[in-house]
């Protein structure tokens, strides 16, 4: 309903893809693993989804005008499961983009491995050509940062470019967005891991929450014993299916955190409607049937 608050998070199987919803204002935070990869890497052939996710964009975020309007689109880190569909959605001659929030790639962060066996650099590469393409202004230094879409405040974090021995992968340089909207609270924690103390350290600064986008995919690395209990989520939605999901992970968010989980994959989809006072109602099915999912 027009005026409601709401955060969408869409069946993309194993990739991310969530829609922010506010007073008929509307955000994108990552768009889900694409089709493309590089002829010399045909290993990265994956299911794609950017068609599902423009498909979404057009049935749900449409204004006045007929057009979908995003005041932001927001890339949480250089990997394709989540910027991938980003150059079809921004490219996309009903869909216009305000603005981007998205940090610089550095090959120089990760590892060897990932460089050389990912494509972080050709899917950040085209959701910047894209960017650029449509005249959409990109924020690259924005940690602290705060802006406003519509009744929600957003916050973004992460951890600066310190130099640091052993290198990691892209997903310790993860963009956290914190949600706010009157008293409730939801954190979408991107890919962030606790390989270099970033949970610590966003859970001391966040504390408590009503829901929390799980990071990671539900996958091993992410959502320490510490990092739910300071966090507390009542809601916890992962990106994934239950059966692909960590078994530590699965029992951290029931033993730990005590939070009702849902998986976009087993539900199609999830949507959280947020009220004021920590009020969440959760719906499921928020995509057609029939959506087709990922088995990689």
């Amino acid at each position: 309903m027009p005026g409601e608050t709401k955060i969408h998070f869409l069946n993309t199987a194993q990739s991310d893809c969530i829609l922010l919803e506010s007073e008929g204002h509307f955000a994108l935070v990552d768009a889900a693993e694409d089709n493309d990869y590089p002829a010399e890497k045909p290993h990265l052939k994956r299911r794609g989804y950017e068609q599902a996710v423009v498909d979404y964009l057009l049935a749900h975020a449409r204004g006045a005008d007929g057009l979908v309007t995003l005041d932001f689109v927001m890339g949480t880190h250089a990997h394709s499961d989540h910027l991938g569909g980003f150059d079809t959605v921004i490219l996309h001659p009903e869909i216009r983009v305000k603005r981007a929030y998205l940090r610089r790639y550095d090959e120089q962060r990760v590892f060897v491995f990932e460089r050389l066996r990912w494509d972080n650099n050709e899917v950040y590469t085209q959701m910047c050509d894209a960017l650029h393409k449509v005249g959409a202004p990109i924020t690259e230094d924005f940690n602290g940062a705060k802006t406003q879409l519509g009744a929600f405040q957003i916050t973004f974090l992460y951890n600066e470019n310190e130099p640091r021995f052993p290198k990691y992968g892209e997903n310790v340089n993860s963009v956290v967005l914190l949600a706010e909207t009157g008293k409730t609270r939801v954190l979408l924690a991107g890919d962030m891991n606790y390989k270099t103390g970033d949970e610590r350290r966003i859970a001391n600064r966040v504390g408590k929450i009503d829901l929390l986008k799980v990071g990671h995919h539900g996958l091993v690395g992410s959502s320490s014993a510490y990092f739910l209990k300071k966090l507390s989520p009542r809601y916890a939605v992962v990106p994934n299916s239950k059966r692909k999901m960590y078994p530590d992970v699965k029992w951290k968010l029931r033993h730990v955190a005590h939070a009702e989980v849902h998986t976009t994959v087993d539900e199609n989809g999830v949507v959280a409607i947020l009220g004021d006072n920590g009020e969440i109602k959760i719906q499921s099915g928020a995509m057609p049937p029939g959506t087709p999912n990922s088995r990689r």
